[in-house]
C-alpha cells in the first residue's frame, strides 16, 4: 500500500447512492455486487465522458459516478466517511406537473434509476431504506475485488486504531484495503412512518437502533434538504431545482423539542457510542442553537463542532453579514448554507473539523464563477479551478490566524462526491484528487512567498499545508474522536 503522505481521506461521499438506486432494477432490491460491470455493484467504474462532461459544464448535471470504490482505489483515497442517505420524496414530489417529465428529469439528474424514483415516491419508511443501504455496504465487505492496480477490498471499520492498522498495511498482507467510517446525512431517516404524525417514541427507538448497529455512524447530520421535524434547514438548491422543488417547510427555522432530544440521544454515551453531529444543512438559526446547546451542557465539554462538507461565506457572523476576514472573502458565496467566520473560528477553538466540498456553486460567487478563465487545456482548467478552492482555504486561514489561532488544523477535504454535486471542472471523480493536490500545492506556494498570515507558526512549507487539508488533519480528528 502507499505512503500515508501519497493517501488521502475524504470525510463526505455518497459511495452507494448511484448503485444502490440502480439495485433497484434488479431483484432482490438492495442487491451489491461484486461484478463491476454491473450498475448495482459499488465497485462499477463509470469515469464521465465527453458528453456527461459538457452537460455537467452547460447545465451543471453529474450524471457519473465520483466515488465508485474503484475511482476512489485508483484516487489513492484509503479512509472515507460514506454518507448513507435515503432520498427524501421531496425530490420527486414537486412543482413539476408532469409524472414523467418529473421522473425522468429527477432519474436523469441523480442518475439512480426511474425504479428507484419510483420507490422513493411511495415510501412510507425512511429507516427500512436506511437499514437497507447499510446492508448494501456490509454485503461486499472484506471482498477482494481485482482491478488493474492489484487486488483492493474495503473494510467497515470500528475505530481509529483499525484505520491505522489498515493505513500501516504493507505490501503483500493482501488485498489494499480502503477503510470505510459510516455517517448519515438527514435525521428524516428515523422517520418510519411518513403517513402518520412524527412519534417520538419511534424516533427515538430508531436512533438506538442505530446505536447498537455492528458499525453505527460516527458523524450524523440532522438536516437536510427538507422539513424532518428535527431541525430547520438551510436553502440548498440551485437554479432548475430551485425553481421547480418546494423546501419551503421549516425552513430556517430552529431546533424543535422533539430535535432537542434526538440531538441529546445522539451525544448520550451512556447507551452505545456518542454519535457527533455535523452541522452541514442546519439553518442559521438551528445551527446557533446547537453551538449553545454545547456549551450550556457540561458533559459535552471537549464535543467537537463537525462539518463533513462545507464552504465558508466570507461573512463576518448573523449579526454582521460583511465580507471580511481575508482578503479574498468577497470571492466566496455569502449564501446562509455556507458557514460564518465566527463559526469557523467557534470550530477551531474546539478542535473541530471542517471538510472542503468539492462543488462549484458552494465555493465561490457566482460573480467569481462568471470571471473565472476558461482554457482548452486541461492543466489550465485544472489551475483555474483549483483556485476556486485555494480562495476558500486562503480565507479560513486568514480568518484563524487574525484570530490568534493556527491557521492549518481545521480543514480536511469532504468531497460530497455522488452527492449531487457540481464538482471542479477537470477534478470530476475521486480519481482525480491527487491533481487537486498538486496544484493545490502551487497555489500554496505562491502565497507563501507573500503571505498576509501574522502568526509565524502559521508560515508552513507548501507540501505541509496541503498534506493537512488532504490527509492528516482528518486523520488526526479520527485519532482523537473515533475510539
Amino acid at each position: 500500500m502507499s505512503s500515508e503522505n501519497n493517501t488521502y481521506v475524504d470525510l463526505h461521499c455518497h459511495s452507494a447512492l448511484k448503485p444502490y438506486g440502480k439495485s433497484f432494477n434488479r431483484r432482490p432490491v438492495g442487491r451489491n455486487t461484486t461484478r463491476r460491470s454491473r450498475r448495482n455493484s459499488i465497485w462499477k467504474y463509470d469515469p464521465p465522458s465527453l458528453t456527461d462532461k459538457l452537460l455537467n459544464y452547460v447545465i451543471n448535471l453529474t450524471k457519473f459516478s465520483q466515488a465508485n470504490f474503484t475511482s476512489l482505489a485508483k484516487g489513492d483515497v484509503r479512509v472515507v466517511c460514506a454518507s448513507l442517505y435515503p432520498m427524501e420524496k421531496g425530490f420527486f414530489v414537486n412543482a413539476i406537473k408532469s409524472d414523467f417529465l418529473r421522473d425522468l428529469i429527477g432519474n436523469f439528474a441523480t442518475g439512480i434509476g426511474k425504479k428507484r424514483v419510483d420507490a422513493v415516491q411511495g415510501m412510507t419508511d425512511y429507516f427500512q431504506d436506511l437499514e437497507r443501504e447499510y446492508d448494501f455496504y456490509k454485503q461486499l465487505e472484506d471482498k477482494a475485488i481485482r482491478l488493474p492496480e492489484g487486488q483492493f477490498t474495503y473494510k467497515l471499520v470500528h475505530n481509529y486504531g483499525e484505520i491505522r492498522a489498515l493505513l500501516e498495511q504493507e505490501p503483500g498482507d493482501g488485498p489494499c484495503t480502503i477503510a470505510v467510517v459510516l455517517s448519515i446525512e438527514g435525521l428524516h431517516v428515523l422517520n418510519g412512518n411518513l403517513d402518520a404524525p412524527p412519534d417520538e417514541a419511534a424516533f427515538l427507538r430508531n436512533l438506538y437502533k442505530i446505536k447498537a448497529w455492528e458499525a453505527p455512524p460516527l458523524i450524523v447530520g440532522p438536516a437536510h434538504h427538507f422539513w424532518n421535524h428535527i431541525c430547520g434547514h438551510a436553502p440548498s438548491f440551485t437554479d432548475l431545482v430551485a425553481k421547480n422543488v418546494d423546501q419551503s417547510e421549516g425552513l430556517g427555522t430552529g431546533i424543535t423539542p422533539l430535535g432537542e432530544k434526538v440531538i441529546h440521544a445522539l451525544l448520550d454515551d451512556t447507551q452505545g457510542k456518542r454519535i457527533l453531529v455535523d452541522v452541514k444543512h442546519m439553518s442559521v438559526a438551528s445551527r446557533y442553537a446547537y453551538y449553545n446547546l454545547i456549551r450550556e451542557q457540561v458533559s459535552y465539554a471537549g464535543v467537537p463542532l463537525v462539518v463533513t462538507h462545507g464552504a465558508a461565506s466570507g461573512l463576518w457572523s448573523p449579526g454582521n453579514p460583511e465580507a471580511g476576514g481575508s482578503g479574498v472573502a468577497k470571492t466566496l458565496n455569502p449564501v446562509s448554507i455556507n458557514f460564518y467566520n465566527d463559526e469557523l473560528i467557534l470550530m477551531a477553538r474546539g478542535k473541530g473539523i471542517f471538510g472542503l466540498q468539492l462543488d462549484e456553486r458552494r465555493v465561490a460567487g457566482k460573480e467569481t464563477l462568471k470571471k473565472t478563465k476558461h482554457s482548452v487545456k486541461r492543466s489550465k482548467i485544472m489551475h483555474y479551478r483549483s483556485e476556486l478552492l485555494w480562495n476558500q482555504i486562503r480565507h479560513i486561514a486568514e480568518v484563524l490566524d487574525g484570530a490568534g489561532l493556527f491557521a492549518w488544523d481545521l480543514m480536511a477535504i469532504g468531497s460530497d462526491f455522488d452527492g449531487i454535486v457540481d464538482p471542479l471542472n477537470a477534478f470530476w471523480t475521486a480519481e482525480e484528487l491527487p491533481f487537486l493536490a498538486d496544484f493545490l500545492e502551487r497555489h500554496a506556494y505562491n502565497y507563501m512567498k507573500d503571505s498576509s498570515l501574522q502568526r509565524p507558526e502559521n508560515r508552513i512549507d507548501a507540501d505541509e499545508v496541503v498534506h493537512r487539508i488532504m490527509t492528516q488533519n482528518a486523520l488526526d480528528f479520527l485519532e482523537r474522536n473515533f475510539v
